[in-house]
């Protein structure tokens, strides 16, 4: 049965909330046409659920089997373990088990597990590059965990008397989509940031614990709404600034925005030692040198605790019930937490219960030690759920199934374990009826009684003549480091006893174990300790602080180098020459650059096709005619190097490309030809980032007679979606269709999470291109009718292109939004009776270019107040473009309210609310500044490009 190529899942049956999926319909339909051959699966047979995110029907519309009946399924996927009348013989089986770090409540299942003579994979173990795990969903816990809390807190600040925007926002699986939710929170962010918060809340502090994919979760969602983030050591000075604004006799004084602040171990303790200074290392290896100090110096002055850090008994809790009780009665603002880590009784001792999706919130009341679960009453609103990714089941599955699908296949096909690649081989537990090599500390682990050796303990007693007790910390679990451990001590001849066991709940977090090691000899006891000494220890000088994985240390904390890199000594070395170091260049950087370390999904493709093979170390030579900009692209990057290169310099050109495999040309297209040409005299090949013009195409004859590709532009748009279209189309035409109509959305519109601005508008490239673009004629097909556009009607009648309908694809994109088309339009001369394609923008975008253009903001022409060497204001020069005379107006005043009237009494607007629109716009690129504009501008298309390149940039964390 195991290796037949049949792949079930399951009906997910251990939470009624539980409605994820590891594989989607959208994963099961490209494993299924794409072929056995490729991809290893031939069926796939999914078990019948009412409540799954993904409806039935959807997997039997992809060719899936619905049928409860998986006795033909050589590989079974789920999420959560199966109950165990549900486990089939001689089967594999992959989810998330529990069961590799001997926890005594999974044992029964493991027992059934081995009983059934069933290969067991578990997510969990399946690590990639570094040792990091492949399948999680951390992000997503702490995206609906902030956004549940901040519905909770919306009620509880209800309770309290004070109604806020956050009342309005639902919890997270009340969504249809994550987009859904974040629009929600962006609209409660609009709402602070024009009506403000009542001021006797503020300053409204949120606390984020840890820096993991948790904490970054739940930052995501917080910062869809107006905020400032600020260090720890500030928030004495915000607090104290902010209340003092907020006194009595300013009782209607509003905030329009929140606070964040993000906490890591050193702001939660100090060294008992007034002298040392906080050391990772030395903390990890020795907490209890440490006090607690989060009471004192963050948690005064937080509104609201979100707790994302994983928590061991030996460290210092986060916060303790005294310490709370003595906060409340010092008159602490803390108004709830959200203990996204769920963890009861740990690093936040007064949660002592898990909540529910339905019923997420209890209040604790510190100054009577009790507990309730209603929003009216004095305490703290507390939150732990323990299913928080499922809120968001669509998008966690399709991330899930993202990763999984890359391997599945593999399971599927493969009956022989030692055949699989490397990180697969890992993760398998057990195999017919006996767990892998890798796995037999479990029952050494155990056959140790932990209860009963704790009491021997207490009272003094212990099996073997002389013993001592050994901590060990590390990814002792994860990393399989504990069979390292227990082989040394029982080689020796000595034994164990498993005494305190704090298992990681995260690839990020380390285990800690204490073991009684015992021997009847003392020599035997002092050779093992030695032995585990050595092995923890490399060096006696120095305490050495790593975050590797596969590192283990004893409670002294001293680490051992044991990373192999041999590996990486095998490397052939490649090299990219990167020509021009502008907007897109830095992420192409990082990506080339990675390639010999790999990314999870190019590591993927590593495994599975070509079996480990040699891999090749890309390094990346980035030029351009400044060094300073491309020593800025590299900074931080490893396998590159900054050069100085003038393109028109023929023999330095020639020099850096004969040292290239690939030269990629980020330059201006007019460069292109000049490259092109040395690439084909070298035998070179060529990867640019503009299309195909007339005089490339010249060169395509001598490109192939040199046997080198030369790649023009072939992106989104207009390259994939036309090519999908044209699949689409051809097999239309096959089957005798006739095509009728041709609609093609596709857009770089910002996530709606980086849509925080007026034009709700972001640059990916260079502004001056983008609105260029906009601005070419147009030409598309309606009605068997061809209609030209001038390209200056593309903004001021951008209403006639509105569309009446969107797909669901932007309906989800785009929750609550209706999107105006906008860009270029072009016919396509296939049998068709309407083509249009166009480009999406938020809702006012056109509306608000078209006032700008008609402003004068896009204006090419040199302007003579720029003509000089003395330097106009934005503010001037703004004036001058809305013929504002300031002696007559007393320029102090004027703001949004003034440029909208001018911009209406100009005749720029009719309609006000567009109006108001681009004077929002205006005053948020700062033409109002009194700043100068530098002499690079020298019209007001220049200046209007230069504060939208630095107003309107994604940050890092922003994405399309």
């Amino acid at each position: 049965m195991l290796g037949n190529g049949v792949v079930g899942i399951l009906s997910e049956s251990v939470n009624k909330w539980e409605r994820r999926v590891p594989l989607t319909p959208s994963h099961c339909a490209r494993l299924l046409h794409s072929g056995r051959e490729k991809t290893g699966v031939a069926r796939i047979v999914v078990q019948p659920s009412t409540k799954r995110i993904h409806h039935d029907s959807l997997y039997e519309d992809v060719g899936c089997d619905i049928s409860d009946d998986l006795s033909t399924c050589g590989l079974i996927l789920g999420i959560k373990q199966p109950k165990l009348d549900m486990i089939l013989p001689d089967r594999a089986y992959a989810f998330f088990s529990h069961t590799h770090k001997a926890q005594k409540e999974n044992m029964p299942l493991l027992e059934k597990i081995l009983a059934k003579r069933v290969s067991l994979y578990d997510y969990e173990l399946i690590v990639g590059d570094h040792g990091k795990r492949l399948l999680a969903f951390g992000k997503y816990a702490g995206r609906a965990g902030i956004i549940d809390f901040l519905c909770g807190l919306g009620q509880r600040y209800l309770s309290l008397g004070y109604s806020t925007p956050l009342l309005s926002l639902g919890a997270s699986y009340m969504y249809p989509s994550l987009a859904a939710a974040k629009a929600a929170v962006i609209s409660v962010g609009e709402e602070i940031a024009s009506q403000g918060l009542p001021s006797g809340i503020c300053p409204l502090v949120f606390v984020f614990t840890g820096s993991g994919n948790v904490s970054h979760g739940a930052q995501e969602i917080f910062k869809l709404l107006p905020h400032t983030f600020v260090e720890p050591s500030r928030l004495p000075e915000l607090f104290g600034k902010v209340r003092n604004l907020n006194s009595p006799a300013r009782t209607s004084k509003r905030v329009f925005q929140v606070y964040g602040c993000v906490v890591t171990s050193r702001d939660m303790v100090e060294h008992k030692d007034p002298s040392k200074i906080f050391d990772k290392a030395d903390y990890y290896a020795h907490p209890e040198h440490y006090n607690p100090v989060f009471h004192e110096k963050v948690a005064p002055y937080a509104s609201a605790i979100v707790n994302c850090i994983y928590w061991e008994k030996r460290f210092p809790r986060l916060l303790s019930t005294q310490q709370l009780q003595d906060l409340m009665r010092k008159g602490c603002p803390l108004v709830g937490i959200s203990d996204i880590t769920c963890d009861v009784g740990g690093s936040i001792e007064f949660v002592n219960e898990t909540t529910s999706i339905d019923l997420p919130f209890f209040r604790y009341d510190p100054l009577t030690d009790s507990y309730h679960h209603d929003m009216e009453g004095n305490g703290i609103l507390c939150s732990a759920v323990d299913i928080l990714p499922t809120e968001f089941a669509k998008e966690a599955s399709q991330h899930f199934g993202d990763i999984l699908s890359q391997f599945v296949g593999s399971l599927a096909s493969t009956a022989d374990v030692s055949k699989l690649p490397a990180h697969l081989k890992r993760a398998c537990i057990a195999h017919g009826g006996a767990l892998t090599s890798l796995y037999e500390y479990i029952p050494r682990m155990r056959n140790s009684d932990t209860e009963d050796i704790s009491d021997n303990l207490a009272n003094g007693h212990s099996n073997k003549k002389y013993s001592v007790l050994v901590s060990l910390s590390g990814h002792l679990f994860d990393q399989f480091l504990i069979n390292e451990a227990l082989d040394i001590i029982e080689a020796a001849g000595g034994s164990f006893h498993l005494v305190k066991c704090q298992v990681g709940q995260s690839t990020s977090a380390m285990s800690y174990s204490e073991l009684e090691v015992g021997a009847d000899d003392r020599e035997v006891l002092d050779q093992i300790i030695d032995s585990l000494t050595s092995v923890a220890n490399p060096s006696e000088n120095h305490v050495i602080i790593s975050q590797e994985m596969n590192k283990i240390s004893l409670k002294v904390g001293k680490i051992q180098e044991t990373v192999d890199t041999t590996e990486f000594d095998t490397k052939r070395r490649k090299s990219v020459l990167i020509l021009g170091a502008g907007r897109v260049c830095q992420p192409a950087v990082e990506l080339l650059a990675s390639t010999g370390s790999s990314s999870s999904r190019q590591w993927y493709k590593t495994c599975l096709e070509t079996d480990f093979e040699e891999q090749n170390d890309v390094h990346v030579i980035v030029a351009s005619l400044y060094l300073k900009d491309a020593e800025e692209i590299i900074q931080g990057i490893p396998n590159a190097t900054a050069v100085e290169l003038d393109v028109t310099d023929h023999g330095s050109l020639c020099e850096y490309i004969s040292q290239v495999e690939v030269v990629v040309s980020l330059l201006p297209q007019s460069c292109h030809v000049v490259i092109a040409n040395v690439c084909i005299e070298l035998k070179k090949h060529l990867v640019t980032a503009s299309y195909v013009d007339n005089s490339m195409s010249m060169l395509d004859e001598k490109a192939k007679n040199a046997g080198i590709t030369i790649l023009g532009e072939m992106g989104l748009d207009p390259g994939i979606d036309h090519m999908m279209a044209m699949k689409m189309i051809n097999e239309a035409h096959v089957r005798k269709g006739k095509i009728k109509s041709f609609t093609s959305y596709c857009g770089g519109l910002p996530s709606p999470a980086a849509a925080n601005n007026p034009l709700a508008y972001k640059f990916s490239w260079n502004p001056a291109g983008a609105i260029r673009a906009g601005q070419n004629p147009a030409t598309y097909k309606s009605q068997d009718e061809t209609v030209h556009v001038n390209g200056d009607d593309l903004y001021y009648s951008a209403v006639r292109f509105r569309i009446p309908e969107l797909p669901a694809f932007a309906l989800e994109c785009l929750p609550n939004r209706n999107s105006l088309i906008y860009g270029e339009l072009y016919g396509i001369g296939y049998e068709a009776s309407t083509i249009f394609r166009g480009t999406l923008r938020y809702e006012g975008f056109s509306e608000i270019m078209a006032t700008l253009a008609r402003i004068g903001l896009f204006n090419a022409e040199a302007h003579p107040l720029l003509e000089h060497e003395s330097r106009p204001t934005f503010r001037t020069f703004l004036y001058k473009l809305l013929k504002i005379d300031t002696e007559a107006m007393d320029e102090a005043v004027i703001g949004e309210k003034e440029i909208t009237e001018r911009i209406v009494k100009l005749g720029h607007c009719k309609d006000g609310g567009a109006a108001v629109k681009a004077a929002k716009t205006i005053m948020f690129l700062g033409l109002l500044e009194r700043t100068e504009i530098p002499v690079s501008c020298h019209s007001a298309f220049a200046v209007t490009c230069h504060r939208m390149e630095e107003k309107l940039a994604y940050s890092r964390t922003e994405q399309l």
